[in-house]
């Protein structure tokens, strides 16, 4: 397995987990190479959006492969080492919004990554699951927080209690994604809502996350202060000058600021 990596012009950057013999299951090996791609698409400033989807028509990611974990547990010292290996769905701050394309299976691992997300597309065969109960363990890096933030109580406790997966159609009426398409057409659908953000604004894009994700963590009073404080900062960019110009002069904004 590798995890790919391709930053296009536009801003575009696509994460591709490529095990697709192994449904795109992670050892350890590639969770590290995963880290290293949220890490490398964060801090460059070309990258505006990135799209994260796994190799063949089969599966987006069933999540960690137990086998390879098995009789392998880490060193419990690693429990305190909480900066290490950061992913989406574990302690890695990416405000930089990030589209999931889901291809297939998108299960234990591979649902606790897709709920990190912000926007998803699957293709009409996805399904999704927090299996993990049926192997004994828990849906771990955030699936047991943040699946009960994104859907009503009772669908949530459904997921997690359950452990059974629901096709592309229940989790669109759940609101789990945002839309359904062909298989054949899943990435460049994903790729359209990429160009789409990637055309407004970067800071203010990364600005608008943030402030929707901190809003979790914040009272209102100190969530409305937050936003004066952003948009007291953006106002004097460049690019907030560039679309009052763009706006007054009845044409598509050019934003440089990254």
């Amino acid at each position: 397995m590798s995890i790919d990596l391709i930053k296009h012009p536009d801003g575009v950057a696509v994460i591709t987990m490529n095990r697709p013999q192994k449904l795109n299951a992670f050892d350890a090996e590639h969770y590290s190479q995963l880290s290293n791609a949220w890490a490398e698409t964060r801090d460059d400033k070309t990258v505006r959006v990135v799209i994260i989807t796994g190799a063949g028509e089969k599966s987006f990611s069933t999540g960690a492969d137990l086998k390879s974990f098995i009789g392998n547990p880490p060193d419990i010292s690693e429990f305190w080492q909480t900066q290490k290996g950061m992913l989406l769905n574990r302690g890695l701050e990416m405000w930089k919004p990030v589209i999931a394309a889901v291809n297939g299976y998108c299960l234990a691992g591979g649902m606790t990554l897709l709920l990190a997300t912000d926007i998803r597309i699957a293709a009409e065969h996805a399904t999704f699951g927090l299996s993990e109960v049926k192997r004994g363990i828990i849906p771990a890096n955030g699936g047991t927080q943040r699946i009960i933030e994104q859907l009503p109580r009772t669908m949530a406790m459904e997921m997690l209690l359950t452990g059974d997966a629901i096709n592309a159609s229940k989790a669109e009426h759940w609101g789990l994604v945002n839309q359904i398409v062909s298989a054949q057409d899943l990435m460049s659908t994903a790729y359209e809502w990429a160009k789409k953000i990637a055309k407004n604004a970067p800071l203010a894009v990364q600005a608008s996350k943030e402030l929707a994700l901190r809003a979790r963590e914040l009272s209102l009073a100190e969530g409305l202060r937050m936003e004066q404080l952003m948009n007291r900062m953006l106002s004097a960019t460049e690019d907030a000058k560039e679309g009052r110009a763009a706006f007054n002069e009845k044409r598509e904004p050019k934003f440089t600021s990254n």
